[in-house]
């Protein structure tokens, strides 16, 4: 299990537990619609782009709040193996989509500076954002979040790996958690969302 906390406010990144790389899942799917989003605003792409059934606005959204593996299938091709590796170094973070292996803390250094408009503009940031509410899967942080604390999130799960990136917000309070785990299969899944529930809780509770 590695964990990563940061207050959006100073960017100091706290980790715990296992620091190093994780097969990152669909929490991936942030960087790669990051990545999208960074070619609009450089006049490279446009959300209106046909691609596959629909648009590539449509597409982010749907591997966003759905974690639709086709839309990100579509918007990776789209980006490019190289212009990837590139962006994500552009974040400091050394990123092969190949293999989909990020740190807790690369993650959420990703969330931190998108919450904080550091990473995209006003209206893609609050678009993204957006999409990361209500998703089609709340049982992890977001079940465990106190009422009246705001959730953006993206999770992962793959074979062994459960993961969920957050920014919790209330007031003027912004904070990124990031929760990676991996066990041996998926017969302990149920446990380690417990431990999710658990440490959830034990950050609000501590920091709102």
């Amino acid at each position: 299990m590695g964990v990563a906390l940061i207050e959006v406010k100073d960017g100091a990144v706290h980790e715990y537990g296992d620091k190093t790389k994780f097969v990152a899942a669909s929490t991936a799917k942030i960087l790669a619609a990051a990545a999208y989003y960074h070619l609009v605003e450089t006049g490279r792409a446009s959300l209106a782009t046909r691609m596959g059934t629909s648009t590539a606005g449509v597409q982010i959204r749907q591997m966003v709040q759905q974690s639709n593996n086709d839309s990100w299938a579509l918007i990776l091709r789209a980006v490019g193996q190289q212009g990837m590796t590139a962006y994500a170094a552009s974040l400091g973070i050394t990123y092969d989509r190949t293999v989909n292996l990020l740190t807790p803390a690369e993650t959420a250094r990703t969330l931190s500076l998108l919450y904080s408009g550091k990473l995209l503009n006003r209206q893609n940031t609050a678009q993204l954002l957006s999409y990361m509410q209500r998703t089609n899967y709340e049982t992890l942080i977001p079940a465990a979040v106190p009422a009246g604390i705001e959730v953006f999130h993206k999770y992962g799960l793959l074979f062994g790996n459960l993961h969920d990136a957050s920014i919790l917000v209330q007031g003027g309070k912004a904070y990124v958690f990031v929760v990676y785990t991996l066990g041996r299969s998926g017969a302990d899944m149920a446990a380690r969302t417990r431990i999710i529930h658990q440490l959830t809780q034990t950050v609000a509770e501590q920091l709102f």
